[in-house]
């Protein structure tokens, strides 16, 4: 085979159908039954947080029926269609890349598979992190990943602690309290920096786009001033502004939280921050501040692992955190590509989709 692509998301099959613009054969390898199988395990109120304009894949526009922002189960449907006409394998687990003189082999569920070119885009969400604070054992309510969350249904007249203030968290903490948790409190280590998804029209991701090259300090500044504007000072509710530039903070990994109401809830009452997490014991859940609280339910937004060690760690592409050294066009090894381990402000499906043309021109 020419190109061997791991992973049926979004990253895999941009890069498949932008090979086969260019003649390229190409086999995408999923390990679930079907395409799209992370987007199918989200939350059920989750919507792309970037335009549908600005997030389409190589070929194919997102229908203009799925609205501005787009629903999960669309996101799901899309991808489904942009698939049907690609050469994908489902239900194929590969367990790891070894190069084989000009090209690789990869060990799989199916036996060894030979390729020129493998690009590996299993997903930036892959492995759940479990929570790991001292005595979690001992917890005697209900403990629960993010990654297992779907909706506020089981949770009604709950009392819920979400930990953890990123995209996730902070949505889910929303649905709780719209949806009929008795009580919701989110666990806050380091107070993210939080945008309007859209201001008088103009999507905070069009903002990305047109800063992401600037100058770090440049745009810590800017964003500075404009939250200063646009996003209340909920210090009084147990929410500071962060003293890290909003930039900054990306270059480290962490990417804003976008407004889909937290604020509001916030102001309401209906959501309370509450201190960092640092232990548990029996019933109760040790905060930073001291205090002790004692939820039925500890959601654990504690984000995910790229999970790449035991695929591609032996080759020495990964850095100390398990992310690509390498991302891209240019080959992490001969032939060997990785896309999709970024987070970057300009919106995750766009920058899918400039990555996959550009590796489709590397590899022909």
């Amino acid at each position: 085979m020419s190109t061997l692509v791991i992973g049926a998301g979004p990253a895999g099959l941009a890069v498949a159908a932008a090979l086969r613009a260019r003649g390229v054969e190409a086999t995408v390898l999923e390990r679930a039954d079907d395409v799209a199988a992370s987007w199918r395990g989200h939350y059920d109120r989750l919507h792309l947080h970037t335009t549908r304009r600005w997030s389409s894949l190589p070929g194919t526009v997102i229908p203009r029926r799925y609205g501005r922002w787009v629903a999960r189960d669309d996101v799901v449907a899309y991808l489904e269609a942009y698939a049907a006409d690609l050469d994908v394998r489902t239900g194929v687990a590969v367990e790891r890349a070894d190069a084989d003189g000009a090209g690789w082999v990869l060990t799989t569920s199916a036996g060894e598979l030979r390729a020129r070119n493998v690009v590996v885009a299993t997903g930036y969400n892959h492995t759940p992190v479990p929570p790991a604070w001292p005595g979690i054992e001992t917890f005697t309510g209900e403990v629960l990943h993010a990654s297992r969350y779907r909706n506020p249904a089981p949770f009604v007249g709950r009392d819920v602690l979400v930990v953890g203030v990123g995209n996730t968290g902070a949505e889910l903490a929303v649905d709780l309290a719209e949806g009929g948790a008795s009580r919701v409190r989110l666990a806050v280590r380091t107070p993210p920096h939080i945008v309007r998804r859209s201001n008088l029209g103009w999507p905070a991701q069009g903002t990305g786009i047109l800063v992401r090259h600037l100058p770090v300090p440049l745009v810590d500044k800017i964003a500075g001033a404009v939250a200063r504007v646009e996003v209340p000072d909920l210090s009084s509710y147990g929410l500071p502004r962060p003293t890290t530039g909003l930039y900054s903070r990306v270059q480290q990994g962490s990417v804003p939280v976008q407004d889909v109401g937290l604020i509001a809830a916030v102001q309401s009452g209906a959501v309370t921050p509450v201190a960092a997490v640092v232990g548990v014991d029996g019933p109760d859940v040790l905060l930073a501040d001291g205090s002790r609280v004692s939820p039925d339910v500890l959601l654990a937004a504690t984000g995910y692992r790229r999970g790449l060690e035991p695929l591609v760690g032996h080759l020495g592409v990964l850095d100390a955190t398990g992310v690509p050294l390498t991302h891209g066009p240019r080959p992490a090894r001969p032939g060997l590509y990785f896309t999709g381990y970024t987070n970057p402000i300009s919106g995750m499906f766009r920058e899918l989709r400039i990555d996959a043309e550009r590796i489709a021109r590397a590899v022909v």
